[in-house]
């Protein structure tokens, strides 16, 4: 079996590290043995509250973590009407344009991002509700506050940071996060420009002593044994579990994800005006059509687009239905479970692993 300083650290069996947006899957990573960490961004502090519960009562005393967007740039604007209101009219008439096309409907059900503004004082609230929890584990991503996680290890949560280049990383371990996690530009969702096979050795000659996760295009246990090569403690992983059963995703995005390849992801700042991997569609097709405005900065192209994407997503219209995922969507082609995909993983890297342990062969 392999395990690892960081497994022994958090108290898990098996290196593997997953974020999801699924309770279900997020509990059945750390009823496998991994650490399962919740990404609670898109929800108020009660959801924080209640989600921590029920994965508490789920996982026993397994550890489990909850994951925040912490980004310093937003600012402390709260009323959602009054920015909408200011947003270029040539943005607003693009989404017209859109709703026409595809005769999106008006959101009937709320939807995170049609009735809330990304801001500071939402930050903190969602702080609050997380470091009140009973998660063992707080993570942050997009920023690392150091009094945040000051105050998370004062809750006694271990602490992880998400970095996308080496400067980040300097500032993480300075804000003193017990983990880091190396995320190339592979990986799904929001993501930096650096490819994950030269940003990982690079992360681990700054940490020292602390551990460090690689992260982006992880799909096999060919590359679980690859990060711990390149000096990973572990790997994060969040493409993997899209396609469970657990999951439960959507069918249509489902088809989208099971057809998909390396290649059928992108980066674009259609959804947030940060940089955010997705598999291609015709949602990312308009966006970059020629005559289509440039995505408005966090929080602003949120709020251009919630309810439209809220209406997306209620009224089920197939062509603009995405879903945010890395390149290793190439390694998940068919239906499984949680339990399935980490049993496969764990086999493929300790098979991988024994060509360190093979004796030396000389050329004949």
């Amino acid at each position: 079996m392999i395990k690892t300083q960081a497994c022994r650290t958090i108290g898990i069996e098996k290196p593997i590290f997953g974020f999801s947006h699924s309770i279900a899957v997020t509990a059945a990573i750390s009823n496998a043995g991994g650490l399962g960490v919740y990404g609670a961004t898109h929800h108020l502090p009660d959801e924080i509250t209640e989600i921590a519960r029920q994965l508490r009562q789920l996982c026993g005393d397994r550890p489990f973590g909850i994951d925040l967007l912490l980004p310093q740039a937003v600012g402390d604007e709260t009323d959602l009407d009054k920015v909408r209101a200011g947003l270029p009219e040539e943005h607003l008439a693009f989404i017209r344009g859109l709703e026409e096309k595809y005769n999106v409907p008006a959101p009937k059900k709320p939807a995170f991002f049609a009735d809330n503004l990304r801001s500071q004082p939402l930050f903190a609230s969602q702080v609050e509700a997380a470091l009140a929890s009973e998660a063992d584990v707080f993570a942050a991503a997009v920023g690392v506050p150091p009094s945040v996680i000051a105050r998370a290890k004062a809750a006694g949560k271990t602490t992880i940071g998400l970095v996308g280049a080496p400067k980040h990383a300097r500032k993480a371990l300075e804000a003193g996060v017990d983990v880091l996690v190396a995320q190339g530009h592979d990986a799904g969702a929001h993501t930096g420009k650096i490819g994950t096979f030269s940003l990982v050795p690079q992360v681990v000659d700054i940490a020292g002593n602390t551990p460090v996760l690689a992260a982006g295009g992880v799909g096999s246990g060919r590359h679980l044994a690859a990060a711990l090569a390149l000096g990973a403690q572990g790997v994060w992983m969040g493409t993997a579990w899209l396609t469970t059963e657990e999951h439960a995703v959507d069918d249509i995005i489902l088809g989208k994800l099971l057809a998909a390849q390396s290649d059928d992801t992108l980066i674009s700042r259609s959804h947030s005006g940060k940089t955010l991997r997705m598999i291609r569609t015709a949602w990312s097709d308009e966006w970059e059509a020629p005559g289509a405005p440039e995505p408005l900065k966090m929080p602003y192209q949120q709020a251009l687009i919630g309810k439209f994407l809220a209406g997306i997503n209620e009224g089920r219209i197939a062509p603009l239905m995405w879903e945010a995922a890395g390149q290793s969507i190439a390694y998940f082609n068919e239906l499984s479970t949680v339990g399935k995909i980490i049993d496969r993983i764990m086999s493929e890297a300790e098979a991988a692993a024994q060509v360190f342990r093979a004796p030396e062969r000389v050329p004949a």
